[in-house]
């Protein structure tokens, strides 16, 4: 498959971190390939913890199509900033590669997608310095190495290397 041609202009969409967790691909724990974190759509079941209790965005499930693997986690999601696990099972992340600069890490392919158009682009638009979520939303916390220009090709070909690892 060619690679993705990035686009000349990009328009920050002040998208957070968080805001990817929907789905997260992670190394499965019991057979090393690709394995999918997702929201659980079954109550607890638990009469102590009734499904009411706790907000649907703190029950995933890990699930692997390859070896069968099906995990259930209730909880509260632990995030931090460059850490390259899921915020629930701390599995290893499918989707990171390790660069000159520092590792390169993503939660899913909508989230490689956006750091692909940003880093691809040679107009980067974002909101003025004033307005709140400039600073905080994916895109204004990336380290600096990722958004200079200088690294642009070796971050790109990162990227694709990452997105073919899923794709194939």
């Amino acid at each position: 498959m060619p690679p993705l041609s990035p686009p000349a202009r990009f328009r920050d969409p002040e998208s957070t971190k968080y805001g990817f967790t929907d789905l997260v691909l992670v190394r499965c724990p019991r057979c090393e390939r690709v394995a999918r974190v997702v929201p659980d759509p079954e109550p607890a079941g638990d009469a102590r913890h009734p499904a009411a209790w706790t907000s649907p965005a703190a029950r995933r499930r890990l699930v692997c199509r390859a070896c069968g693997l099906t995990r259930r986690y209730e909880g509260p999601a632990v995030f931090r900033w460059g850490e390259t696990t899921d915020p629930y099972f701390r599995q290893p992340l499918w989707l990171r590669t390790e660069t000159r600069h520092g590792t390169l890490w993503a939660y899913n392919l909508e989230q490689l997608d956006l750091l692909r158009r940003f880093v691809g682009a040679a107009l980067r638009e974002r909101p003025p310095w004033y307005e709140h979520y400039r600073k905080m939303s994916y895109i204004g916390r990336l380290p600096a190495w990722i958004k200079r220009g200088k690294n642009r090709e070796e971050i790109l070909r990162a990227v694709d290397r990452l997105r073919a690892s899923v794709v194939e």
